[in-house]
């Protein structure tokens, strides 16, 4: 282990519970009881303290109703003057980050250990209720000892609860390890110990939940006081990668699915997920239509040799059209070759809009029917690019096949109702999907 980066490992602790301590109220001398119970402290012990004491001496106790429903609707109310951001809620469980950073379930407002008509919330600045312990007991005893101030979370992706420092005073609370190189001569490049933490549920285990041991000292410990506090732990919103709440990740997600939305023409060697492409049809099929009725098709070219057919016989109808129109031959394989993504594409989606549903009046509303329900296919088109967007998968929606609406048809036997839509050229991204910027609204958009 390189000398120039010390290991925060202890060669052994020694973790004492410290109980008779008395029931605290608001305004106790917190610092004269703990002097009093512990005046065999000595330098460097750490002495960590459940914030729930911090918080029945500072006052953060509010009267509460025995009525359990009242009880439950000041608790919520308690949750939101405590919160900052809502991450998740499930029920009526509610995670948060609230006003000290810590992100965890009701912002800390807790109704356990403390008197039936009264709920507790956290200690306003917890890791200067550190610092003023600390100072105190340094007054009083003489001696100079870290303190954690803790309290109990859940963790991301893990079962249960363990007690974390939410403050903190004279105590490293991170052991940073970048730079090292351990035994195998690895350079640990990004290993962070949270000392501070792994204090709070070492200590937890002589404290736990029912006896009422509030403190307990740990003893063992190097401390080189670094001037860190609890706080430090919190991660920068710039670092964090689940910044977003459930409801912020939903309404991102929402609002982004649309912009992810682009035309790709360079896929990835990798394989098309069936069962994706098969959801966002799904998806697509949800689109809008004329009278309840669902008029799309979409046909999915997975036989190489009928794909490869369809293809051939669109590219010749496109040949004899541009060369009716008289154009030069250079120009016809120009725009030829760009139908090539059709090929090149791993998979291809044929679009089609049906009759079904479809009213025949028998007068000039047949031609407005007919328009509803092209309108209605370019939507479950429109649909299905942005659930294929949705999926990870990119697109490209070619609309050649509508200038030869009768050549997919014959060449893959198809309904004469059919009407085609366009083609999907369908693939994994070569690189990942960028969202694009918004347009400024006034540019299409006029409001009356």
């Amino acid at each position: 282990m390189s000398t120039e980066f010390p290991d925060h490992a202890a060669s052994g602790l020694e973790i004492v519970a410290v109980p008779g301590l008395p029931e605290f109220r608001p305004g106790d001398d917190l610092t004269a009881a703990l002097a009093e119970h512990l005046p065999w402290l000595a330098d460097g012990d750490v002495l960590v303290v459940t914030s729930k004491v911090f918080s029945k001496v500072e006052g953060r106790l509010v009267p509460a109703p025995a009525d359990e429903q009242e009880r439950d609707a000041l608790r919520r109310s308690l949750v939101d003057g405590e919160t900052e951001r809502i991450l998740a809620r499930r029920g009526k469980t509610v995670i948060v980050a609230g006003k000290l950073g810590v992100v965890q379930a009701a912002a800390g407002v807790d109704g356990s250990n403390v008197r039936r008509d009264e709920l507790a919330l956290l200690p306003a600045d917890p890791d200067a209720s550190a610092a003023a312990l600390r100072d105190g007991l340094r007054d009083r005893l003489g001696v100079t000892v870290g303190v954690v101030v803790t309290d109990t979370l859940g963790r991301t992706w893990r079962v249960g609860q363990t007690d974390v420092a939410i403050g903190s005073a004279g105590v490293p609370v991170l052991h940073r390890y970048g730079g090292a190189v351990d035994a195998q001569g690895n350079d640990l490049l990004v290993t962070e110990i949270a000392v501070a933490d792994e204090l709070a549920a070492a200590a937890d285990l002589v404290k736990g939940k029912l006896g009422g041991v509030p403190v307990a000292v740990v003893r063992g410990m190097r401390l080189d006081d670094d001037g860190s506090t609890a706080r430090d732990l919190v991660r920068p919103l710039e670092d964090d990668l689940f910044w977003l709440g459930t409801d912020e990740a939903i309404a991102r997600g929402r609002r982004e699915a649309v912009l992810l939305r682009r035309s790709t023409r360079s896929f990835a060697a990798d394989p098309v997920d069936p069962e994706a492409l098969r959801r966002a049809v799904g998806t697509a099929l949800t689109a809008p239509a004329p009278h309840h009725s669902t008029p799309f098709r979409f046909v999915w070219l997975r036989d190489p040799e009928r794909r490869a057919a369809v293809l051939d016989a669109l590219r010749a109808r496109w040949r004899a059209d541009l060369a009716a129109d008289g154009r030069p031959a250079d120009e016809i394989e120009r725009r030829l070759a760009r139908g090539d993504l059709l090929r090149r594409a791993p998979e291809l989606v044929l679009a089609f809009r049906s009759r079904e549903g479809m009213h025949a009046y028998g007068d000039a509303r047949d031609a407005a029917e007919r328009d509803m329900f092209t309108v209605a296919g370019g939507a479950a088109v429109q649909a299905l690019l942005v659930a294929l967007a949705a999926e990870g998968l990119a697109s490209c929606w070619v609309g050649s096949t509508i200038f030869a609406p009768d050549v997919a048809r014959a060449a893959l036997d198809l309904p004469a109702d059919w009407e085609a839509l366009g083609a999907v050229a369908v693939g994994v991204p070569a690189e990942p999907l960028e969202p694009r910027a918004p347009r400024d609204p006034h540019d299409g958009l006029i409001e009356l």
